[in-house]
This record gives C-alpha cells, structure tokens and sequence, in this order.
C-alpha cells in the first residue's frame, strides 16, 4: 500500500527557505548600502546637500509603506508570485538606480526599489513557521534575526568598500546577479500556498490609501524634521497633522472593516502587542547606532567610507559569531529568559559608548560593538517567536506585516530622535564650553599662546596668528561639543532598553504549535 508524501510543513525544506533568506538579505542590506557613500552619489549626480539623503529617505518611505499590507498580498497573489515579482522588480529598479541621470531620477528608482522589495522580508518572517515546526523554529528564528540585525549594519561595511574600490553605480549593480536568481529558483522552489485573486473585489482599497497616507506622511515628518526644525516648518507640521489624521482613520476602519488588510486585532494578543514593541525598541537601538556611528567616524574622526566600513567591522563580526550560541541556548533555556540577557547587553553597550572621546576609533570601538554585536540576536529572534508564534495560522500573514514594520518604524524614530539630539545638543553643549573659554581662564591663554608660537611666523599663508588661534579654540570647542552630543544620544536610547528589558517578563511562553496549525494557510 502506497502511502501519499508528507506535506511541506511536516518536512520541511531548507533549500527554499535559504533562497527567500537571501531576499531578505538583499532588501535590508540596501536600507543602509548606501549611508557610507551619499557624498559620492550627491557628487557624481550634481546634488545639493538637502537633496543628497532622499537617495536613503525615498527607499525607507517605499518599504515601510508595503510591508504592513504585504499579508493581503501574499493571500492575494500567493508567497511564490508575490516574492518572485517582488525580487524581479526590486532588480529592474536596482539596475535603474545604476543608470541615474540626476538626483530627482535617483529618488524615483529608489523609491521604487523599496516599493517593489519590501514584501521579501515579512514574507520570509511567515514562511519559517510553514517550514519549521516545533524545536526547529529555534534555528529560523535564529537566522532571521541575524539576517535582521546585521544586513543594516554591514550595509555601510560593504557600501564603503565597493564605492571606494569601484564607483557607487556598483552599489545598485551587485543586487542584478542575486535579484535574477531569486527571481528564477523562486518559482521552481516554493510551495506554500496559493494565489485567490478574488480577494481584489472586496478589499479595503480606502483604508490602503489612508494607511499609505498616514505611513508616508510620518516618514517623511521623521525622516526631514530634524533638517527643518520640526513644528517651526509649516510643511512638517502639514505632514504631521495629516500622518496622525490618516492613522487614526485608517486604525477606526480596519477595527470596523469586515475584511481588513491589516490585523489590528492581533494587538489584543499580549505577546503579539509585547513582541511589536520590543520589536520597536530594537529598530531603535539597531538603527540608530548604525547611525552615530559613521556619523561620528566621518564627522568628528574625518574617516572616509572604507576606513569607517573598518571600524564597524567587529559589529557584524560579533553577530554571526553569537547566532550558533543562541541556538544552542534556545534549546536548553527558556527564551524569554535570552530576549532578557539581549535586551539588557544591548543596553549596557549603548551605556558604555556613551564614554566616547573625540578620538576613539577601532580599537576604543571594539568593546561596545562586541557587548552590542553578539548578543543582537537574542534581542531580535525571540520577538519572533514569542510575538508571532502566539498567533493562529490564519491571522500569521497579516499581522507579520504588522510585526516588521514595527521595527523599520523604530528604525526611523531612531534615527529622527538621534539627529535630534545631535543637533541641539551640540549647540548647548558648545554655549557651555564657550562660556569658559575666556581670558581669565589659564588653560585658554596657554592655548591661544601655544596656537599663535605654532602660527604667528606664516601670516601670509593663514593670516594674522590671534586670528588662526581663535579659529582653532572653535575648532577644538565644536569638536568635544559634538562628542557630548553623541554621549547624550547613546545615554538616551539606553533607556529605552531599560524599560524593554523589564518587559520580557510579562511575555508568555509559547508552546509547540497545534498539528493542524501547520497547513492552516
């Protein structure tokens, strides 16, 4: 007696699940790719200053704008087609990137790059509980949130090293090979569910506009509101009002709708609300150190794109080096328990770059991108499981949606409440250092002695010697004004990690599935 074979959930495939990896790779990877080199694009393209970060604001306000409705799609459309067309258009749009004539066309393409790729990375999120059931989620969940937590941080890594070795075309130009293989195995490889077009006639195409409103409209507010200061700025003030509008509007239908493109309901589950937080809370802190980092490294250290890609190098180092440490802890210890010792390593390493001087480099580095780097993965891949695998299987597709953005939002609060900081700070913190810099102070006048000796005997090449000693008292000023700044933003995200870490508990541990949940799609 023949007996009929197995269903792909119950045995399960690493082939396939590995190609949509790499998807989710490619698509995280080019949020930041191009961080270490927007002065190199903004020259070769004859940009002005305030249009150079659009090459990064456009592809974040695409994404996060498709990545909550990606659950309709996928049931529409189906997670074969959808991630198959998703990595198609993500490589037209990457070669048309390349191709950029100017600035304006380089903002359209990458807003269409994020458009049509941000559907491969929740996808990958809902496709792991298909292939992996039980104990076997401990390893998908473990390669998720290592995927998750260094393809942004290895982004201006790899982005420095190929504008300096090659030119920034090459930037786009790397995502043509994978993004055809993708686009090809695809097809050939996943079986997961299947395509109901009928779910066009009843969708809820006005609460996709208000929730593609309200998103784009608070990206945007985020993104530009530290450029603009803020509320000052009638357009930011527009945008805001509008983004608030169109969320609550778009929160009261999906509640009253029969057939949402969001699960909001999902938000009554405790692990779910909890894991989207937490979710949040790491978007922050993975987001915003990417941030300050270079940042720091270009602006206060003058490193260029590759020696900044070094400098960060331990970061990504120390993460796939903790990613087999937590699968084999996953196993053997409650991972609320990891989440925990993440959440609060990931805190004492922002505390402890919050020591930073204006000369620290790879080596002063090194220790809070190992206490930062290495335990990533326990802070990310246990919001997957907890906050997702809480959930039936019918509700997974449209709440993972959810659960992503959540974090690419934290990701872009981070980042506006970084630069923020930066900004003002900077400014109180030199009125201070100024404030002491007077005549009567010693330090001051052996300075302005020192700078003048150094000086004095080259009037003709940089001017009279007080002037240059005054120049280079702001100089030295601005300089450790900046480097408190950057303390003050590291202090101030470490809280945040705070409040998650006390969090974890409240979770609920999440058993092995149902049998049934495994072929509910």
């Amino acid at each position: 007696m023949t007996h009929p074979a197995p269903p792909a959930a119950a045995n399960p495939s690493i082939l396939p699940f590995a190609v949509m990896c790499v998807g989710m790779f490619v698509a995280l990877l080019d949020i930041q790719i191009v961080a270490s080199s927007l002065q190199d694009i903004g020259g070769g393209l004859s940009a002005a200053q305030d249009e150079i970060s659009w090459v990064q604001t456009a592809y974040l306000i695409a994404e996060i704008i498709v990545i909550p409705l990606s659950g309709w799609l996928t049931r529409v459309f189906s997670t074969r087609w959808l991630f198959a067309a998703s990595a198609a258009g993500f490589t037209l749009a990457s070669m048309l990137c390349g191709l950029a004539w100017d600035i304006q066309s380089m903002i359209l393409f990458r807003a269409l790059q994020g458009l049509l790729g941000a559907s491969m990375i929740p996808t990958v999120f809902t496709s792991s509980f298909h292939y992996f059931q039980g104990s076997r989620r401990v390893y998908s969940a473990a390669v998720i949130g290592t995927i998750a937590s260094t393809a942004p941080t290895l982004g201006p890594i790899i982005g420095g090293w190929i504008t300096d070795t090659l030119n920034w075309h090459w930037l786009f130009y790397v995502n043509l090979l994978p993004g055809l293989a993708l686009t090809v195995t695809v097809p050939l490889l996943v079986r997961i569910d299947k395509p109901d077009l009928r779910l066009l006639r009843g969708a809820d195409y006005p609460g996709i506009l208000l929730l593609a409103t309200g998103l784009g409209t608070l990206e945007y507010v985020l993104e530009e509101g530290t450029r603009w200061n803020w509320f000052d700025n009638l357009t930011i003030r527009l945008c805001a009002w509008i983004a608030a509008a169109s969320l609550a509007l778009f929160a009261v239908r999906s509640l009253t709708y029969r057939n949402p493109v969001v699960d909001l309901r999902a938000f009554g589950d405790r692990n779910f609300a909890l894991g989207c937080l937490l979710s949040f809370v790491t978007g922050i802190g993975i987001f915003a150190t990417i941030y300050l980092t270079p940042l720091f490294l270009g602006y206060v250290r003058g490193f260029s794109a590759w020696q900044t890609g070094l400098a960060i190098f331990s970061l990504g180092a120390a993460s796939l080096i903790g990613t087999p440490v937590y699968v084999f802890l996953a196993r053997r210890i409650d991972t609320r328990w990891l989440m925990m010792f993440g959440l609060a390593c990931f805190g004492i390493s922002l505390w402890s770059y919050s020591l930073i001087t204006h000369d620290w480099g790879s080596d002063q580095l090194l220790v809070p991108q190992l206490l930062r780097g290495f335990p990533q993965v326990f802070a990310v891949a246990p919001s997957v499981t907890l906050g997702l695998g809480s959930l039936p299987a019918a509700r997974l597709k449209y709440a993972s949606g959810l659960f992503n953005m959540m974090r690419n939002l934290g990701g872009a609060v981070g980042i506006a409440v970084s630069a923020a900081i930066i900004n003002d700070r900077t400014n109180l913190h030199f009125q201070h250092i100024a404030a002491h810099l007077t005549p009567a102070s010693g330090a001051t006048g052996r300075l302005l002695q020192g700078v003048a000796a150094r000086y004095g005997a080259m009037p003709g090449l940089l001017g009279p010697a007080n002037s240059t000693s005054l120049r280079q008292l702001w100089h030295l000023a601005y300089r450790e004004a900046a480097t408190l700044a950057f303390a003050d933003a590291f202090r101030i995200i470490m809280l945040a990690f705070i409040l998650a870490t006390l969090l974890v508990p409240l979770m609920r541990k999440v058993g092995a599935p149902a049998p049934a949940a495994a072929n509910a799609h």
